[in-house]
């Protein structure tokens, strides 16, 4: 589903017009640079409404009918489930659980992070995903050039950094298997506690 297509499903909930909508939905899509299947929905996570999406866009939009809306709620429900058939919201640790461990052990986060070790506020939201899944893997969402000079700069207002950066987005998705989940809800992932059998008795 395009953005378009979300700021409909907007419009149609919310009222005012696809404009008031677009610059989120087609946001939270700006991974498809990244990876070009459904492995890229990374952001499509509360962590990432929370840690990414909040940040930028506000916790409200005011919206042409002049009408405060959560951006929360727009999220969750105008993309994120429509995404995946109205089934579930998957969690950050249902895409870690699709990296490739063993080969994400060679990269060098605790070197990656010393850099950033001092500054409080951005060394907190690099390492989010870890204190969220628990997994070391994780860090490959946000120790990467991506992440600093895409993601940091809009969320914290910081410069971008100009230099070679030791681990790229591509280390990410190129570690991460494609999982029947993400091809549009086809199934569930292990965060679900929702199953076909469930669905159907």
């Amino acid at each position: 589903m395009n953005s378009i297509l979300h700021s409909q499903i907007s419009v149609k909930k919310r009222g005012g017009k696809i404009e008031d909508y677009l610059p989120i939905h087609d946001f939270m899509d700006s991974t498809k640079e990244l990876c070009s299947d459904n492995r890229h929905r990374i952001l499509h996570t509360l962590w990432g409404i929370r840690r990414v999406i909040v940040p930028i866009f506000g916790q409200t939009i005011t919206n042409s009918d002049g009408k405060n809306i959560n951006v929360k709620d727009l999220c969750e429900q105008d993309h994120i489930l429509p995404d995946y058939q109205n089934r579930f919201i998957p969690t950050l640790a249902d895409f870690v659980s699709a990296i490739d461990k063993t080969q994400s052990d060679r990269f060098d986060f605790e070197n990656f992070a010393k850099t950033y070790q001092t500054d409080d506020e951005l060394f907190d939201l690099l390492v989010s995903p870890l204190n969220n899944t628990g997994l070391k893997s994780s860090l490959l969402i946000t120790h990467n050039s991506w992440f600093i000079n895409e993601i940091v700069p809009k969320v914290l207002k910081r410069e971008v950094e100009i230099k070679n950066f030791e681990i790229r987005p591509s280390d990410l998705f190129d570690n991460m298997s494609f999982k029947l989940w993400m091809d549009n809800g086809i199934s569930f992932p292990k965060s679900s506690k929702m199953t076909v059998g469930n669905i159907v008795g």
